[in-house]
Formats: C-alpha cells, sequence, structure tokens
C-alpha cells in the first residue's frame, strides 16, 4: 500500500480519558519508560535511562522553548477576546521578534472572533515599573489564520517582556484545565532555551539534571536542535486516507557543529521526542537539494510533505535520474549540506519542515527514540509506527495493560527497532 492511501482508523486505539495525565509527576525522573528492544517490550524508571544507551552514542534534543503565546483582551461590551499566536509575521524571524519595540505582527488565532469584527482592542500593563498600553488590530485573513498588528506605547519594553507579563502558557487542549502557574515550569524542559514554540517537546520533559549527567557519564554526547513547534502538533487527522491530510509547516535552526557531529557519529543518532526526529530526517532532503544545486538559497530548503515518497518533486525527479548511480547515503547528503554551509558562511541553518513521517518512510539518521505516547489517530502515531516498522499495537497495548499515563504529561518510551 502506498503510504498516501493508509487509513487513518488503522491507527486508532481506546484511550480513556482517566489514563491522560494532567499533571506530570512530581520529580520529571520518576516517570515510568517503557523499553522496547527489537520487539521485546519492558519497563523501568526514567532515570535509568541511560542504563539502555551505547556507550559513544549522539543524542540530540530539541532546545525550543514554550512561550506566553495566549492573550486575552476585553473588549469595552465586556466580550472576551483570545488572541492565540502562532507565528510570527513582520519580522518573520523569531529572535528578531522577541525584541521589536513599538509594534510587531503576528499570524494568529482568534478566539470568540464573532464579537471583534472591527476596532481595535487594548490593554494596560505595568512591566519593570513602565507602564505601557498594548493594542492589537486584525489587518486580514492569512490562510486559516488571522493577520494581528501590536503595537505598544512605550520603546523602554519589548515583546518578549509583554509576553511574560501579559501572556498565559497554552497547555494541551486535552488536558481539559486552565494553565496553573506551575506549569510555567513544568512545561518547559530543563534545556530550554530557545523561545517560539506554543506547545512543548514533550519527550524532553523526563529529562533532569541528574539524568543529563548519567548520559554525559556514559560517554553519550549531546547535541541541540531547534524546532518551534506550532498548533497544528494538536491538529487531528480528519481525512479517511492521510495523502489529503495537510502536514503543518514548523521551523527549525540547526547549528553547523551539530551537522559536524553527525558525520563524526556516521550520522547516527539517538533523537529525544518526535520533533527533534522530524528536524533531523529532514536534513537528509535539505542535503539532497544541495547536491542537485550548489547554489540554492537557504529559503529553497524548505522540507515538501510528501517529498520522500517519490511523488515527483524535485528531489525525487532528480534522484530518478542518477539512475545507474547510487542514490547519496545518508552521510553523503550532510556532507553536502555541511560544504554547503560553510561556503556560504552559515553557522546556523535557518529552514522549514512540512515532513510527514509515516509507514512507508525510510529513516535515515534516527537509530532510538525515545518519546511519549501519542493521541489515537495522530501523525504522531504515524510516525511511531514507521519507527517500528508497524509494531506500534504491542507497544500501546502494553502501555494501556500496564498502568502507563499518556500524552504530554504522561510516560514515555525507549524505542530500538
Amino acid at each position: 500500500m502506498k503510504t498516501k492511501d493508509i487509513h487513518i482508523s488503522e491507527y486508532n486505539y481506546e484511550l480513556p480519558d482517566e489514563r491522560i495525565a494532567k499533571f506530570p509527576k512530581a520529580e520529571r525522573d520518576h516517570s515510568k519508560l517503557l523499553v522496547y528492544n527489537k520487539g521485546e517490550v519492558g519497563e523501568d524508571i526514567f532515570y535509568n535511562l541511560p542504563n539502555y544507551l551505547p556507550q559513544g552514542a549522539l543524542m540530540v534534543y530539541n532546545n525550543t522553548k514554550v512561550i506566553q503565546a495566549r492573550l486575552h483582551f476585553r473588549k469595552e461590551t465586556g466580550a472576551l477576546i483570545e488572541i492565540f499566536l502562532l507565528e510570527p509575521a513582520e519580522p518573520a524571524d523569531y529572535e528578531q521578534m522577541f525584541q521589536q519595540t513599538r509594534r510587531c505582527s503576528w499570524l494568529c488565532l482568534v478566539g470568540n472572533q464573532k464579537k471583534w469584527k472591527e476596532g481595535t482592542l487594548s490593554r494596560e500593563l505595568r512591566i519593570k515599573d513602565e507602564e505601557l498600553r498594548v493594542s492589537a488590530t486584525r489587518r486580514g485573513e492569512h490562510g486559516t489564520s488571522q493577520w494581528i498588528d501590536f503595537e505598544w506605547d512605550n520603546e523602554r519594553v519589548n515583546f518578549a517582556e509583554i509576553l511574560d507579563v501579559m501572556g498565559e502558557l497554552p497547555i494541551p487542549p486535552y488536558l481539559n484545565r486552565e494553565t496553573q502557574e506551575s506549569d510555567k515550569t513544568t512545561y518547559q524542559t530543563v534545556y530550554s532555551k530557545i523561545k517560539g514554540s506554543v506547545a512543548a517537546p514533550t519527550a524532553g520533559l523526563h529529562f533532569t539534571e541528574r539524568v543529563l549527567k548519567d548520559v554525559d557519564d556514559r560517554g553519550i554526547e549531546r547535541e541541540e536542535v531547534t524546532l518551534h513547534v506550532g498548533a497544528g502538533t494538536f491538529k487531528p487527522v480528519k481525512s479517511d486516507t492521510i495523502g489529503e491530510h495537510p502536514m503543518h509547516t514548523e521551523y527549525i535552526a540547526v547549528r553547523r557543529h551539530t551537522l559536524e557531529r553527525l558525520l563524526a557519529h556516521n550520522c547516527e543518532v539517538i533523537a529525544v521526542g518526535t520533533t527533534s526526529v522530524r528536524t533531523l530526517e529532514s536534513l537528509y532532503y535539505m542535503g539532497l537539494k544541495v547536491m542537485q544545486n550548489p547554489d540554492i538559497a537557504e529559503d529553497q530548503l524548505h522540507v515538501n510533505q510528501w517529498e520522500p515518497y517519490g511523488d515527483g518533486s524535485t528531489v525525487n525527479a532528480s534522484l530518478s535520474q542518477m539512475e545507474p548511480s547510487p542514490i547519496p547515503s545518508t552521510c553523503d547528503a550532510i556532507r553536502a549540506l555541511l560544504d554547503w554551509m560553510l561556503r556560504k558562511e552559515l553557522t546556523v541553518l535557518h529552514s522549514s519542515t512540512q515532513i510527514i513521517i509515516a509507514p512507508g518512510y525510510t529513516y535515515h539518521i534516527v537509530k532510538m527514540l525515545i518519546t511519549n505516547f501519542h493521541q489515537p489517530q495522530s501523525t504522531l502515531l504515524l510516525l511511531v509506527s514507521a519507527f517500528v516498522k508497524g509494531d506500534w499495537h504491542k507497544i500501546y497495548d502494553y502501555a494501556l495493560a500496564h498502568d502507563f499515563r499518556f500524552l504530554s504529561y504522561g510516560d514515555s518510551s525507549l524505542l530500538i527497532p
């Protein structure tokens, strides 16, 4: 069966609400760890994770930080309007955005927008003994989101500081509860540092400084990538077949040093979380693009949803023309991407990916995966199934039968196919 013809109904399972963890464990690394090793399933406690990892390996995790992306304004009529920040529009660069003073623009979702058909919303704030008024104006629709212009009347305050005071952390909708003060800490990984996500890379929530030290003590190298997790991560697959499901785009940043470490480890890694997987696997296809066009611009490296599946895209068309030459190896592609960065004098690669990883996909870089338990009929479950060669039922049946906690604040698994 072609990947596009997969019926999402085949990736369903019964998940009772009481199995969804509404809050994390009091101690992060005391969560349960399911260990799937070449078809065998067992369990342990997360703080013992390093015992299962090969010495001298390379572990890669996502260092993105969740922003307080939910902003609330009240109209003079009393109607409460929620503006949910999705991605920066002007400027489009995340780092520049958070340093803006006076004004900026975001693509957003608007809650209760029937009550906000026109006009400007405003709210007064006090930040670091500075008074200011923040206003929001709708410029119009932009695809499925709204373009919102923000302005404020104090140039001594940047937008990051406004979010820290005015914003609310967006916890997953399936928790069915209000955000609490504790979520500001528990819904961030201990290594988060690059602001931009509206959802946490939840596999990383189990790590503590103690576990990271044990990883280091085993001689395992650690590298960071950045993928800013968008609200699309919660988007359900509504179509019967996944070929009709539009995958969301997410923005990534990868250091040149990380590519060098990949090559030093034969382009084989332990990935922490599905966001790291999507970032790492996208690098292979970016490398192929560079091999085909050494002068390609950075903004042309975007990986399309179906690029890995021979859909007639530029990459696959070029690969077919390479016959009878062999398809480039993973390290060939990564080396080409590294050489391209050196020529362009780039220390960090900034790009985006729309890749969907589902049964039929061939993994190039990720050899071991640490991940939580995902929603039924989700693209994340498809990714897991592709990784364990269709054996996901064994994993999830065991987790359900052995009192594992599910989803963002739930327990985790180590998958070794």
